[in-house]
């Protein structure tokens, strides 16, 4: 199983039911706040997995508080003694794998595509799609009056989940300003053609936070936490929540702020081959 989504948590449980082993990927993560769903799945998924593969060291350190720690032995596939492994993280695998792809061969930027004109020229990107910002009418709202107060002086490209494409036609929040440019969802390849390009990243996905630091990007998380934790003590990443004014302060605060990434935040690029080395006791 991997990450913290419903399926994640559905896949967990079956299985342990069955008496079949659990593999955690991204095991140990932790934002504190169990108003999130994402949260409760985390900590479940983790309690009923044989082997928890963290991407971080703050991911075992998490664990280790909750009095899960590193069992030494063989691997057995019991939860009750899970294997805690500092792996990496496997969507830092994915984008070293394929960001020299994308820059070559996505067309969301290429001549003739909607966003040709901001080819070479600075834009935010923008991304929002958890319960809490995209089913809150007053919330979504406040969020789109920031992206259009910061679209009047730099383009904000925004990629509508269909969620909050729902949400927002639901509700009838108007988008007037032209520089806050809202597109149908993309593909990996043209995202990370997007994040290569963009100034600066907005968004309240946890995936994306990771993604615009290894591609040296700031980033305002639209949320009151995180469970990349170490991107704030970088300086990478601040938290904005969703407040119309907070996004918009910290957005000019991030703007151009140098981000070097450190290969070894989220490991060399190789988490997915330390998984399979440990699961087949190689």
């Amino acid at each position: 199983i991997y990450g913290d989504t419903n399926s994640t948590l559905a896949g967990a449980l079956a299985a342990v039911k069955l008496g079949i082993p659990v593999a955690h990927v991204e095991a140990g993560l932790r934002s504190g706040d169990f108003s999130m769903p994402e949260e409760i799945n985390r900590v479940v998924a983790d309690r009923v997995s044989s082997w928890l593969f963290c991407p971080t060291k703050r991911a075992v350190e998490n664990l280790a508080a909750e009095g899960v720690s590193h069992h030494c032995g063989p691997a057995l596939p019991d939860p009750a003694r899970p294997r805690v492994v500092e792996c990496g993280d496997v969507m830092a695998d994915a984008l070293y794998h394929c960001l020299a792809r994308a820059r070559k061969e996505a067309a969301v930027l290429a001549a003739g595509s909607p966003l040709s004109d901001l080819a070479g020229k600075g834009f935010c990107l923008a991304t929002v799609h958890r319960a809490a910002n995209a089913d809150d009418p007053e919330t979504l709202s406040g969020i789109v009056a920031a992206f259009s107060d910061l679209a009047k002086n730099l383009p904000v490209v925004w990629p509508l989940h269909p969620r909050t494409a729902r949400n927002l036609e639901k509700a009838g929040i108007p988008c007037a300003e032209p520089g806050l440019r809202m597109i149908e969802p993309v593909g990996y390849l043209d995202m990370l053609a997007l994040l290569s390009a963009c100034t600066l990243v907005l968004t309240d996905s946890g995936g994306l936070q990771k993604e615009a630091y290894l591609c040296g990007k700031p980033c305002v998380t639209l949320r009151d936490e995180t469970e990349w934790v170490e991107l704030l003590e970088t300086g990478a990443n601040v938290l904005s929540g969703a407040d119309r004014a907070r996004i918009v302060s910290a957005a000019g605060a991030m703007m151009g702020r140098p981000v070097t990434p450190d290969p070894a935040l989220y490991g060399d690029g190789h988490a997915a081959g330390r998984i399979v080395a440990e699961l087949s006791g190689t």
